[in-house]
């Protein structure tokens, strides 16, 4: 069995029961108050990013998102067929992830959301909140690798908040969360949107950061 495949479901996997589950658990002790729910969703996101990272970076190069592993393809780290076999286990990790959190809170096992997300502003947002991803894992590469996971850990937490869609930034996290009708959810038809521009920014991004970070710069 290939390590760094089982890394990528893990770790997604990981993620999504990170994302789903505080959210659940913020909303339920919350009160109503959304900032609150926010701040809690943001926080245990982020110390759930920290530790994959750092624990499954050394297996398969700790992508569990879909945007990250396209950048890594256009970027030649990574072969296409390898590439094919993250994306995929990444979207089933995530879905993975949502129905244990369905378990643990004793939900419905298999729901869709109903939370509406969409327009011109949070597309604009997840543009920007995957550009940025890319530009703190390639500088963090460039700079400070051992950082990375601590990095991008921070860069998602604060991008929770400076983001009006809550910095989604990942197409595999945006289809599992459309699988769950609570606080992090959203609603199946808003995420093919979301996904065309994670995926958008990715296209762009990949070159813009290998000319900015080139290991031959003056």
């Amino acid at each position: 069995m290939n390590h760094a495949y089982v890394a990528e479901f893990l770790g997604t996997a990981l993620l999504l029961i990170g994302v789903v589950g505080s959210g659940i658990m913020a909303e339920n002790l919350s009160g109503g108050n959304v900032a609150v729910a926010l701040l809690a969703n943001a926080i245990a996101t982020g110390c759930m990013l920290y530790v994959i990272i750092t624990t499954l970076g050394p297996i398969s190069g700790a992508h569990f998102n879909p945007a990250v592993t396209t950048a890594f393809l256009i970027r030649g780290e990574i072969p296409l067929s390898k590439a094919g076999i993250y994306i995929a286990l990444q979207i089933i990790g995530g879905i993975a992830g949502v129905l244990a959190c369905h378990i643990i809170f004793d939900l419905t096992l298999f729901q869709t959301s109903t939370t509406a997300r969409t327009g011109s502003a949070q597309w604009v947002s997840e543009g920007i909140a995957t550009f940025g991803l890319l530009f703190v894992i390639f500088g963090g590469l460039k700079s400070r690798p051992e950082a990375v996971p601590m990095l991008v850990a921070i860069y998602i937490t604060g991008a929770y908040w400076f983001t009006s869609s809550t910095s989604f930034a990942n197409p595999a996290v945006t289809i599992a969360r459309s699988f769950t009708d609570t606080f992090a959810g959203i609603t199946p038809a808003h995420a093919p949107m979301f996904i065309v521009v994670q995926i958008g920014a990715a296209l762009v991004a990949t070159p813009v950061l290998g000319w900015l970070f080139r290991s031959d710069q003056t």
